[in-house]
């Protein structure tokens, strides 16, 4: 029994990507607008996020539907303490805790996990297919506009047991098309999908306070920078 669940999945979370790509932190992110004190923010919650997601996923490494996208070399926990530990020190752990949108979304994928344990598969594919397909695209964005350099504060972004991360997403739609599900299960995998957006919207809705704050307060130090010694007028861009 063949699902299509890949191409069902594409197709029923079309609208739910569009609208997570048009949130205010993600169009700048993918303008180089990136403020670091909220994108260490952003790492903290995804810690939390995939760290829930990978647990649940060890939980159920046998379940019968679970068992066929278990692949322990998508995890990104211990990457994203490794970028932790660069954006906020060796304390890290001490000073990181998930926002409100990330500890709703965390208690989802354990309530799934609990209860349906086949609609981690849509949790699964939210995220890792996400970032195996623009990985490569949003680590470079961050090294530009953070500034960043030796390989440091992106390790989220690395799937170094992965050697052809084409050839791995293909290979991962297909394992999903080949899912032992019904009709009415995908059905459900889809909706959840769509729900796992929703709630990756929301944490990035409260970053976005953040960064227009942020940005706000470069730009009036940048305009005082710049204007005259006992001048009201804005002095020549360099």
């Amino acid at each position: 029994m063949s699902s299509n669940l890949a191409t069902k999945l594409r197709e029923g979370t079309k609208k739910s990507h569009s609208m997570a790509e048009n949130v205010g932190f993600v169009k700048c992110f993918l303008k180089g607008v990136v403020e670091k004190s909220s994108y260490r923010k952003l790492v903290g919650n995804l810690y939390f996020v995939y760290s829930a997601i990978e647990e649940e996923m060890e939980r159920n490494r046998e379940h019968p539907i679970v068992s066929k996208i278990y692949f322990p070399e998508l995890n990104r926990k211990q990457n994203l303490e490794q970028d932790l530990s660069y954006y906020w020190g060796a304390n890290w752990r001490d000073v990181v805790a998930p926002s409100p949108a990330a500890q709703a979304y965390i208690s989802r994928i354990q309530e799934v996990s609990a209860n349906a344990p086949e609609l981690l598969v849509a949790h699964s594919y939210t995220r890792y297919l996400g970032d195996l397909s623009g990985g490569q695209i949003l680590k470079g964005i961050a090294v530009t506009a953070m500034k960043l350099s030796d390989g440091k504060g992106t390790a989220f972004y690395e799937f170094p047991t992965i050697s052809d991360e084409k050839a791995f997403k293909n290979m991962y739609r297909q394992a999903m098309n080949d899912l032992p599900v019904d009709d009415a299960t995908a059905d459900r995998i889809v909706d959840e999908a769509n729900a796992a957006f929703g709630m990756n919207m929301k944490m990035f809705n409260e970053l976005e306070g953040n960064l227009v704050k942020a940005i706000g307060i470069m730009l009036f130090n940048t305009l005082t920078r710049r204007r005259t010694p006992g001048s009201t007028e804005l002095a020549t861009a360099e």
